[in-house]
């Protein structure tokens, strides 16, 4: 899931394996043989994973949501939903100069947009076989967001999260930026057209998933969701701080 926000207010598989699969459409990769272990005991037919990001200003007021719901079928994650909107933040709360220029998002298309506990409630009611699992990148800030957000959203507020930043920080130790955009260029990922809009950062998000669960099954790091949980995962009855405006901006 991915969102955006203005004022105050989502391996050892090759790129050249992934790159002509994503350009032409395909939704889903094949897993390792750890990965088919966790997702027979963890995400029985029936169960799955939703990819989400949410993108904020300071304080966090989303204007924008953004998810996949990717299911495993056989040795595949397939992608079986997706779901975006608009939103508006309150009367007080104007689209930034940052937001038009980095996310092309301005005030006269919000203007019509649902409020926020709106369209997070509609996303909400599509969520109707968990368990599931968020993924998302730095997903303390969709955490925080989500937890505020809990009285229109319940099922989203009670899903444990995973968090791609941690994934990445165990998977690549040493890394320069363990940004988004860095690590597509570390993986060889192109960076989409729209980069730093709610549904571009989703797609790519998954992608740089697949990566460091291959990187991670291939070295032995997990073979149980317990162990995936105990490096990335984030349980949702944690109420983190919101990171500095610094930190943000260099992840997102």
């Amino acid at each position: 899931m991915s969102t955006a926000a203005p004022g105050r207010d989502g391996r050892f598989l090759p790129a050249a394996y992934w790159e002509p699969l994503w350009a032409g459409g395909r939704r889903y990769r094949q897993v390792c043989t750890a990965e088919k272990q966790l997702m027979a005991e963890h995400l029985a037919p029936g169960k799955g994973r939703l990819a989400l990001d949410i993108g904020t200003g300071r304080p966090a007021e989303p204007i924008e949501v953004a998810a996949l719901a990717l299911r495993p079928v056989g040795d595949r994650l397939v992608e079986v939903g997706r779901f975006e909107d608009l939103m508006r933040p309150p009367a007080d709360v104007p689209v930034t100069a940052r937001d038009v220029q980095l996310k092309g998002i301005t005030q006269q298309m919000i203007s019509t947009a649902r409020p926020a506990a709106e369209v997070l409630a509609r996303l909400d009611a599509r969520l109707t076989a968990p368990p599931y699992r968020l993924v998302a990148h730095h997903a303390s800030t969709e955490a925080g967001i989500i937890g505020r957000q809990a009285e229109h959203c319940p099922v989203l507020a009670g899903t444990p999260l995973l968090d791609t930043l941690r994934l990445a920080k165990a998977v690549v130790p040493g890394l320069g930026s363990y940004g988004l955009d860095g690590l597509l260029g570390y993986y060889g990922i192109p960076k989409p057209a729209g980069r730093h809009r709610a549904m571009p950062d989703v797609e790519v998000t998954t992608q740089v998933l697949a990566r460091l669960l291959d990187d991670g099954c291939a070295d032995g790091r997990w073979s149980t969701l317990l162990e995936l949980d105990a490096v990335a995962g984030l349980q949702p009855n944690r109420r983190p701080h919101a990171a500095p405006e610094a930190e943000q901006r260099a992840l997102f």
